[in-house]
C-alpha cells in the first residue's frame, strides 16, 4: 500500500509547523549524529528516497555532489522542496519509493530520512537499492527505532494527571502493519524489528558499517518534550556499503 498522507491538506499543514520542518537539518534532533555517518559528496551522484522537503538534498548539493536526485509521493512535500531548496545540480521527481528504478550503478550514494517505515518491504527497497548503487557505493538511511514502532499508537503512557509514566513495548517481534497517531491523524506505518533491519541488508549485499541509536542534540533539550526523549530510542540511524 502506497499511501500519501501528506497530500492531505490538514495533515500537511500540521507537518509543517514541526520544528524540523520549520528549521530544516537545524531543526532535526538526530542530524548532529546522522551527518557523522554520512559520506564525502565531492563529484558524487546522490539519490535521497523520500526527500521531503529536500534539506538532504540540498545538503549534498552544497557539499559537492555533481546530481542530486529526490524523490516523494508527495507533490506538496516536492513543491516546498523546489522553492526552498533549488539547486542546477538537484531534479525533484514525484514518484513512490517502492516504484524508484534507475539504471544500475546510476548512484554513488542513496540516502534515505525517516520514510522506510512507511514501506511495507524492506527487503525490496534494499535489492532496488543494491542494483542502482556504483560498487562500494554508500547506503544510509534513518527510521523510526523498532522500539518506536512496536506497540502501534506511537505514545506515552500517563497517569491520571496527564504524567509521563513509561513507553509501551508490545508486539515487538510481530511485524507489519501497526496504526500509528502522528500529529493527531492516523498514519499507517510498519514495524520490523532491528534484527530484520540489519540481516536484511547483509542478505542483500551491503556490509554493515554503522549503526547509532542518537539521543538529541544537547544544545536542543531546552525545547518542550525533548527532554523525555532520553528515555527511550526514537530513531535508527544506519550505514551501509554495497560489497
Amino acid at each position: 500500500m502506497k499511501e500519501n498522507k501528506y497530500d492531505d491538506k490538514t495533515f500537511f499543514d500540521k507537518y509543517s509547523q514541526m520544528d524540523r520542518s520549520v528549521k530544516g537539518l537545524a531543526g532535526a534532533g538526530e542530524w548532529h549524529a546522522l551527518k557523522k555517518m554520512l559520506p564525502s559528496f565531492e563529484g558524487k551522484r546522490v539519490l535521497d528516497l523520500g526527500c521531503g522537503f529536500g534539506w538532504h538534498c540540498a545538503y549534498a548539493a552544497g557539499h559537492g555532489a555533481a546530481a542530486v536526485v529526490g524523490i516523494d509521493i508527495s507533490e506538496n512535500m516536492l513543491a516546498r522542496a523546489r522553492r526552498e531548496n533549488a539547486s542546477e545540480k538537484i531534479t525533484y521527481l514525484c514518484m513512490p519509493i517502492e516504484d524508484a528504478e534507475f539504471p544500475p550503478a546510476s548512484f554513488d550514494v542513496v540516502l534515505s530520512s525517516l520514510a522506510f517505515h512507511y514501506v511495507e518491504s524492506f527487503g525490496d527497497i534494499c535489492t532496488r537499492v543494491h542494483r542502482m548503487l556504483a560498487p562500494h557505493g554508500a547506503f544510509v538511511f534513518s527510521v523510526e527505532h523498532p522500539v518506536f514502532t512496536a506497540q502501534g499508537t506511537e505514545d506515552w503512557y500517563y497517569d491520571e494527571n496527564g504524567n509521563i509514566l513509561h513507553w509501551p513495548v508490545d508486539s515487538y517481534f510481530t511485524e507489519g502493519k501497526r496504526d500509528a497517531n502522528f500529529l493527531g491523524e492516523q498514519v499507517l506505518k510498519y514495524h520490523r524489528t532491528l534484527t530484520t533491519y540489519v540481516n536484511t541488508l547483509l542478505e542483500t549485499g551491503f556490509l554493515l558499517t554503522g549503526l547509532v541509536e542518537p539521543e538529541p542534540d544537547r544544545e536542543m533539550l531546552g525545547i518542550p518534550g525533548m527532554k523525555d526523549e532520553l528515555r527511550r530510542p526514537m530513531m535508527l540511524l544506519v550505514s551501509a556499503r554495497k560489497k
